[in-house]
């Protein structure tokens, strides 16, 4: 009972935390993200540390991931600074780690440059294109808009509480018994009806795009999402570890929580981009 109630107001409070820095506005959203970015790169990296003893030096591949959303983030907003100033930064750190590993003796060089890259491309990018969609939408004369990173989260959230009610209640056949036994078919298409009854429910608030291509939205994110939090489940099962983390009492790690996410937000880029949003 008592790890229930854990669970529950953490829950609660990410949720509420989460929410509130989208809709509070541009330097809020960026702030927050910000702060989820070095602290899931820093979460992965430690454990790639732990599994594969490499030597790959986590606090400048933090702040790699930092300068990467930073970037990102002004170019979305301001669209007067040059972007070859605001990657310099970003490409000067990697250009160190990289030349750096030619005078160490420790550890495995194709290792180390191969976990830091994984760091990059799945945690820091991921999380560094969410301002892209953040300025889909916005108002005339203005650059930031909540309503799309807010509707992934929405859609995950719908997908999750569908699939777990429906797959424990009913759920027989499994997806990817051997990566995660919990997970059936009959919990994913649970998932999927009701991130697309949330779909259909935005489509009559939010006319930025008509009720098919709010649907097409919803289903982007279920499937991707899933993949995202199967492939999670897959590195940790390599790993041998139950949660990412323990920042979140009762829920695991950041990653955990955002292993849906990191997927989910290129592959909605990709989608608004082809039906002309983006």
């Amino acid at each position: 009972m008592k790890k229930l109630i854990v669970r529950t107001l953490t829950g609660a409070l990410f949720v509420a935390i989460l929410i509130g820095s989208i809709l509070y506005g541009w330097q809020s959203f960026k702030s927050i993200f910000l702060v989820f970015t070095a602290l899931t790169v820093n979460e992965f990296s430690t454990l790639l540390k732990q599994h594969k003893k490499t030597t790959f030096n986590v606090l400048l591949t933090v702040l790699c991931s930092m300068l990467l959303f930073f970037a990102f983030a002004t170019l979305a907003h301001n669209d007067k600074v040059p972007p070859i100033l605001l990657f310099t930064p970003y490409i000067i750190v990697i250009a160190y780690i990289f030349i750096s590993r030619l005078f160490s003796k420790e550890g495995n060089a194709l290792e180390n440059h191969a976990y830091f890259a994984l760091t990059q491309l799945y945690v820091a990018l991921p999380f560094s294109l969410l301002n892209i969609l953040a300025t889909a939408g916005a108002p005339a004369g203005e650059t930031y808009h909540w309503l799309f990173p807010l509707s992934i989260f929405i859609f995950i959230w719908c997908n999750d509480t569908g699939a777990y009610c429906v797959g424990c209640t009913i759920g027989r056949h499994k997806m990817f018994e051997r990566i995660s036994p919990k997970k059936t078919w009959e919990g994913f298409f649970g998932g999927v009806a009701v991130a697309v009854g949330a779909s259909v429910v935005m489509s009559h608030y939010f006319t930025i795009m008509n009720i098919w291509q709010w649907i097409g939205m919803a289903l982007v994110v279920v499937v991707s999402g899933t993949l995202g939090d199967l492939i999670e489940s897959s590195m940790k099962r390599e790993m041998q570890i139950k949660d990412s983390g323990n920042i979140l009492p009762g829920h695991g790690g950041l990653l955990d929580r955002f292993d849906s996410t990191l997927f989910a937000i290129p592959s909605v880029i990709v989608y608004l981009a082809f039906i002309g949003i983006l």
